[in-house]
């Protein structure tokens, strides 16, 4: 039978969309299907994405090579997919990690310095004394240091970064399918990909749908994948705070145990016309195992408990934000076992697998595209991609 694609990539957000871009010049009959944001999240009731979003730090400050690796390789490519793409997405504002002293050598800060200088990462140590000088918006422990990552950190818009890998590989010759693709079958000499009414067949296929890997029959067979619920507060800043939070640099403070650790961006103007400050953690524990689970969280506003968690700490650590208004926002984080993100076959050696950003691959889907791009038209990854690393793990 005639084969309508060579490749199929399933999924358009951050990491379909730059995988789409970089199968864009590595091979012709190339297609990317997913469906587009929707215009209104509450009565939407279908499949969403972590991306619908205006900013996500960017560094490569990481205690794991890996992951380093592919934050630096990124983060290399930025300004030229905004050069081609004529779309602008990152903020090089600069990141600052605040921690107290390290415990032991397997500290996350000592592990981030040892990897930053094998990848010549240009981190500045700021003493105790000299953080509140430097940063006076943020009021942390007086034993904390400051870890500065200026050049080549900061913050991405998401959503214009996935414009930008769309617009690119439509313009390397990927067909952009708009829709919700609800099944995958590997049919012996190729994949049949059925999405809406239509039916598309190819060589081999990508699943790329982040969280919603397990959710409808993409996979031969269900990843070992935890989909958890995040809140994240946006502070509404004004004419004050940006005299005071205009020149902040994207910000992570240390807590006694990971799932403490405080992210920060600073003011960011949002689709509405106003700007915010957006503050978000890690401690959540609600799960989702089913489609409408997810969909009935992303219709919401988030957890009403952690908004106001959230927003306690966001005046312990910034005071100067007392009498902003706040609001909240649902999104989700997908975890591996592992602990690194999924770059490789299901049982079926025409459908392969790309997910798992363990709540650090914002900042590293170009990267991680290019490696789900390299899969499907080689067949594998190399060490120097950390492929046994990226092996998935299945349930």
């Amino acid at each position: 039978m005639a084969i309508d694609f060579r490749f199929i990539v399933i999924g358009r957000g951050m990491m379909g969309a730059a995988a789409a871009r970089h199968l864009s010049s590595m091979a012709e009959g190339v297609a990317l299907i997913g469906p587009s944001e929707p215009g209104d999240r509450k009565a939407h009731h279908g499949v969403f994405a972590s991306h619908y979003d205006e900013a996500r730090i960017t560094r490569t400050f990481d205690g794991n090579l890996a992951w380093g690796t592919f934050a630096a390789r990124a983060l290399g490519r930025y300004r030229d997919i905004e050069a081609k793409s004529g779309i602008s997405f990152f903020s090089e504002v600069g990141c600052l990690f605040a921690g107290p002293p390290p415990k032991d050598e397997q500290d996350f800060l000592l592990r981030a310095l040892t990897v930053s200088g094998t990848l010549g990462s240009d981190i500045e140590i700021v003493a105790p004394a000299e953080l509140d000088r430097r940063f006076p918006y943020l009021a942390v422990g007086p034993d904390f240091s400051g870890y500065f990552e200026r050049k080549r950190a900061g913050h991405i818009n998401p959503r214009a970064l996935v414009r930008a890998q769309a617009r690119l590989a439509e313009q390397g010759g990927v067909a952009l399918i708009e829709a919700t693709v609800t099944s995958v079958r590997d049919a012996g000499s190729h994949v049949e990909v059925t999405a809406g009414d239509r039916s598309y067949s190819a060589e081999r296929v990508l699943v790329a749908a982040g969280a919603f890997s397990n959710f409808h029959a993409l996979l031969p067979r269900p990843v070992d994948l935890s989909v958890m619920a995040r809140t994240v507060v946006f502070c509404e800043i004004g004419e004050r705070e940006m005299a005071i939070f205009g020149n902040m640099p994207s910000t992570i403070v240390l807590g006694d145990r990971e799932e403490d650790h405080i992210y920060i961006l600073p003011p960011v103007r949002y689709p509405d016309g106003k700007l915010y400050l957006k503050l978000g953690g890690d401690t959540e524990a609600l799960s989702f195992s089913r489609l409408e689970e997810a969909g009935t969280w992303f219709r919401s506003d988030g957890s009403v408990a952690e908004r106001d968690h959230l927003s306690r700490i966001a005046l312990q650590l910034m005071p100067e934000l007392a009498g902003c208004p706040v609001t909240s926002a649902p999104c989700v984080a997908n975890f591996t076992p592992t602990g690194y993100p999924y770059v490789g076959f299901t049982p079926s050696p025409r459908i392969a697998v790309l997910t798992g950003g363990n709540f650090v691959a914002a900042k590293s889907s170009d990267e991680l595209g290019r490696l789900g791009a390299v899969l499907l038209r080689e067949g594998r990854l190399g060490d120097e991609d950390f492929g046994r690393e990226l092996t998935p793990v299945f349930v």
